[in-house]
């Protein structure tokens, strides 16, 4: 079975990207981030990456990970910044009663990432 599928399907994912933002745009630490970003397509846009990502049905097609954050990169975006995405996606995940396994799974998942997200 998919982490996608343990962890509820389309309505978790949903539900998860919904409170996930909601915590990053109140983080000081990387809200700055998504000041003129159209917070709706984006979190349409992580649901479907992560529905992908879990291994989901859907299919992403936005930009890879390089290319869509280098916009952010220029502004700084660091090491830092991602440890403060990841904290939210654990704490998110935990307040939903995602089991810690696999709260683990999904953090590997993101953690995955972090080298292109950061342009490395």
């Amino acid at each position: 079975m998919s982490l996608y599928s343990e962890i509820g399907g389309d309505a978790a994912v949903s539900v998860a990207v919904d409170i996930f933002y909601r915590k990053v745009l109140q983080d000081e630490r990387i809200n700055r981030f998504f000041d003129d970003v159209d917070m709706e397509k984006q979190a349409q846009k992580q649901k479907a990456f992560l529905t992908m990502a879990f291994g989901g049905p859907h299919h992403y097609t936005g930009e890879d990970m390089r290319q869509g954050h280098a916009r952010l990169v220029k502004m700084g975006l660091n090491d830092s910044h991602f440890d403060a995405v990841m904290e939210h996606i654990g704490a998110t995940l935990k307040e939903l009663n995602v089991p810690d396994h696999l709260i683990a799974q999904a953090a590997a998942i993101a953690e995955s990432t972090r080298h292109d997200v950061l342009g490395k």
